[in-house]
C-alpha cells in the first residue's frame, strides 16, 4: 500500500496525485481560477476538469442562443415583405399571422414577454430605424383586427402599442391623418378615437426638434436635451425660456408637420444653434441626456 500524502490543492490525504496539464491550467486561468498546483488528488482533478467542461457547455449554449437570435433577427425582413404582400392581396388573416410572427421575433430577440416590447428596448441600439417598421406593423394590425369582433382585445393592444411607437417615427402625421379618416368607417371607432387621443397626448409635448429631425432619438435632439438639462434648467431665465417654449411649441410643431417643406430650413437653424452650443459648452460633448423625474422632455 502506497504512502498517503496531502493534496497540494485541498490538503486531503491521497495515495496518488494526478498531473493537471498546461492546457487545463491555462483554461482555468482564463476562467479566473489561478494559483492551482500542477499536482492534485483525483477528486480535485475531477472537480477542476469538470468545471472547464461545464463552462465550455455554458459558453456553447450562450453562443448558440445568440446565433439563433441573430438568425431570427435576419428573418424579420422576409416576414415583413410577406405580410405587406398579403396586405396588398387583401389576404388580411394571413398578413396578420406574418406580422405577429415578426413581433414575436422582436420579443424573442429582446427577451420580452408577449406585447411588452417598448421603444426603450431599441433606443440604445443601432436599430432605432426599426421603430418606424414596428409602428407601421401595428397600424396594419389595427385595421386588420377591426374587421372582426373576435379580435377586439387584440385591436386594443395594437392601438396602445401604436400610440407608444408612432410618436417616435416620421410616420406620425401621415398615420394620424389616416386614423382620423379611418375612425369614420371603422367597426370599432371608439378604439381609433382613444388611440388618437392617446397619441395626441404623448406627441402634444414641445417637439419642434423631434418634428424637424423626425425622431426624438436623433443626435441633434439629444444635444438640445443636454443643453436644456445642463444649462437652462439651473438658470431662472432658462426656466422661463423652457416654460415659454413648452407653451407655444406644440402649435408650431403641428404646423411644421403639415408644412413638410419647411423642415429642411428648421433643421438648418437648429444645427446652427447646436454648433454654437458645442462651441460655448464643450463639456456637453461627453455628457448624456439627464433624466429628470416627472418632467416632460420639452425639446422632443
Amino acid at each position: 500500500m502506497s504512502e498517503q500524502q496531502p493534496c497540494p490543492h485541498c490538503g486531503n490525504p491521497t495515495d496518488q496525485l494526478r498531473t493537471l496539464s498546461e492546457a487545463i491550467l491555462n483554461k482555468l486561468a482564463e476562467n479566473g481560477t489561478t494559483g492551482i498546483p500542477s499536482l492534485v488528488c483525483a477528486s480535485c482533478y475531477q472537480t477542476l476538469a469538470g468545471s472547464i467542461a461545464q463552462g465550455a457547455v455554458l459558453l456553447a449554449e450562450h453562443k448558440a442562443k445568440e446565433q439563433k437570435k441573430m438568425m431570427m433577427w435576419k428573418s424579420r425582413v422576409s416576414l415583413i415583405k410577406k405580410a405587406r404582400l398579403l396586405m396588398r392581396e387583401k389576404a388580411f388573416a394571413d398578413s396578420a399571422v406574418a406580422y405577429e410572427k415578426y413581433l414575436k421575433v422582436l420579443e424573442t430577440v429582446y427577451d420580452c414577454k408577449a406585447n411588452e416590447l417598448t421603444p426603450e428596448h431599441l433606443k440604445n441600439t443601432a436599430r432605432t430605424q426599426e421603430l418606424t417598421v414596428i409602428a407601421s406593423v401595428y397600424w396594419d394590425l389595427l385595421r386588420i383586427y377591426d374587421t372582426s369582433e373576435k379580435y377586439a382585445a387584440r385591436m386594443d393592444i395594437a392601438a396602445k402599442k401604436l400610440a407608444e411607437f408612432l410618436p417616435l417615427t416620421p410616420l406620425y402625421p401621415d398615420i394620424v391623418k389616416k386614423a382620423e379618416s379611418f375612425a369614420k368607417s371603422a367597426k370599432k371607432p371608439g378604439v381609433i378615437k382613444n388611440f388618437l387621443k392617446s397619441v395626441s397626448d404623448s406627441k402634444g409635448r414641445c417637439f419642434i426638434a423631434t418634428s424637424a429631425f423626425q425622431s426624438p432619438l436623433a443626435p441633434e435632439v439629444i444635444w438640445l436635451q443636454n443643453w436644456r438639462d445642463c444649462f437652462l434648467l439651473p438658470s431662472p431665465y432658462g426656466k422661463k425660456f423652457i416654460s415659454f417654449y413648452y407653451k407655444h411649441s406644440p402649435l408650431l410643431s403641428k404646423y411644421l408637420d403639415k408644412l413638410f417643406f419647411l423642415k429642411p430650413s428648421v433643421r438648418l437653424i437648429l444645427r446652427i444653434i447646436i454648433y454654437f452650443i458645442k462651441v460655448t459648452h464643450p463639456f456637453l460633448v461627453a455628457s448624456s441626456p439627464k433624466k429628470t423625474p416627472n418632467r416632460k422632455n420639452e425639446f422632443q
